[in-house]
């Protein structure tokens, strides 16, 4: 079978596929972006619609092993790279073009005192991103503050810092790139294979540490304060100093950014979230910030107006009932959104009531986006997250990219 007739036979299937069904391969001109649920922390990975890949955050946090996914007997790390090794199956090549590294918790980066696997290559912990590293090959490597880590206080005394730093040497050491998170840039991730064919496509550094794009060429500025004028006390903690990307294709806009929060002080320089929201604008898919919890203010909602979130949730407070109010709000802005949760516990439902719960589209499984070449369409998967099965639980749309 030729390449072109693969390809046809694909898309084709992608367009038939039903509840139940297995989830079809990613094909050429597809934008593809999975939420993989582990139990224990957040990941997204992205085939774009070149074949490039894109992974932002693995991670591995201690919760209750009873919701960990598939099950226990694997690290997050193993299942995630488990899963991406099978989505990357029509790719020529398996490695990750692209990781990217929001801000420095666990529950994105991974823990070295829940691991007690070695590195054969490096002297470092295998946990979360660091695992998915070792077991799959990555060209570029990027984070919040690379090399120095040193924003807003020196970090590299921590444990958890101090092994990814020697997980991102040994690998630079033997040929990987590494870079710090470009605000305003729009060629830190590019495509790699067939750009010219997708020149609707681009990746967008909204923010980081605080700075944030102008919304002019790659300018951007900065939000908080010099550190300098600042009290230790006043620094920026670290949720709000994550680093968040829009990606577009054609006329469909997601929108990722990880942990950032909204402190509930509306004009001050602490509501990070609010600006960012301005930077970015309308989008059709919004990843909540900070997992619905502490974070999805007015001010930033306002601004994005999707039609679709999508909450990485692997703990009780995710989400919290000020979050889930205000991305209900009609009143913030008119219109249908969907909702969709990779967990809800049972507790959490009883604590934010039927009322809202009801109104939640999907609770539990990946979340998987398939954006149609030139991006005009896409529909929603869940996948059962219960087994390395890949069915479809669920099938929403399609929705028009606005």
């Amino acid at each position: 079978m030729t390449v072109t007739l693969w390809v046809c036979v694909t898309a084709a299937a992608s367009a038939q596929v039903k509840v139940g069904d297995l989830f079809p391969d990613w094909a050429d001109g597809y934008l593809d972006i999975h939420h993989i649920y582990t139990g224990r922390g957040e990941c997204m990975f992205a085939i774009l619609p070149d074949g490039t890949t894109m992974m932002i955050d693995a991670g591995e946090t201690g919760s209750d092993k009873r919701n960990f996914k598939p099950d226990s007997t694997r690290s997050a790390g193993e299942w995630i790279s488990r899963y991406i090794v099978r989505m990357m199956r029509p790719l020529s090549e398996k490695k990750l073009d692209y990781m990217l590294l929001t801000h420095f918790h666990d529950d994105h980066m991974g823990n070295v005192l829940l691991s007690n696997k070695k590195s054969d290559k490096g002297d470092y912990i295998l946990t979360g991103i660091s695992e998915v590293g070792d077991l799959i090959p990555f060209v570029k490597i990027v984070d919040r503050n690379w090399p120095d880590y040193n924003y807003p206080y020196p970090m590299n005394g921590k444990p958890n810092i101090q092994n990814y730093i020697r997980f991102v040497n040994w690998h630079v050491a033997n040929g990987a790139i590494a870079e710090q998170f470009e605000a305003g840039s729009n060629q830190q991730f590019k495509l790699t294979r067939q750009p010219d064919q997708y020149p609707g496509f681009e990746i967008r550094n909204i923010a980081a540490n605080g700075r944030v794009w102008t919304g002019t060429d790659d300018n951007s500025r900065s939000h908080f304060p010099p550190i300098d004028q600042l009290t230790e006390e006043e620094y920026p903690e670290e949720n709000a100093c994550s680093a968040a990307i829009r990606i577009s294709y054609g006329n469909f806009e997601y929108f990722n950014g990880a942990d950032l929060v909204h402190t509930y002080s509306p004009g001050t320089w602490k509501d990070i979230e609010t600006p960012v929201g301005q930077a970015t604008g309308t989008v059709d898919v919004c990843v909540a910030n900070h997992h619905a919890k502490d974070a999805m203010g007015e001010g930033f909602i306002r601004e994005v107006t999707p039609r679709v979130f999508v909450i990485q949730g692997f703990a009780l407070s995710h989400p919290d009932a000020p979050a889930l109010r205000n991305m209900l709000s009609q009143a913030l802005y008119a219109g249908e959104r969907d909702i969709f949760v990779t967990n809800l516990f049972d507790v959490n439902r009883v604590a934010l009531g039927e009322q809202m719960v009801s109104q939640l589209k999907s609770t539990q499984g990946h979340i998987v986006i398939r954006v149609k070449p030139g991006g005009e369409s896409y529909q929603l998967y869940i996948l059962d997250d219960s087994s390395e099965s890949f069915t479809i639980t669920a099938i929403h749309g399609p929705y028009e990219s606005r």
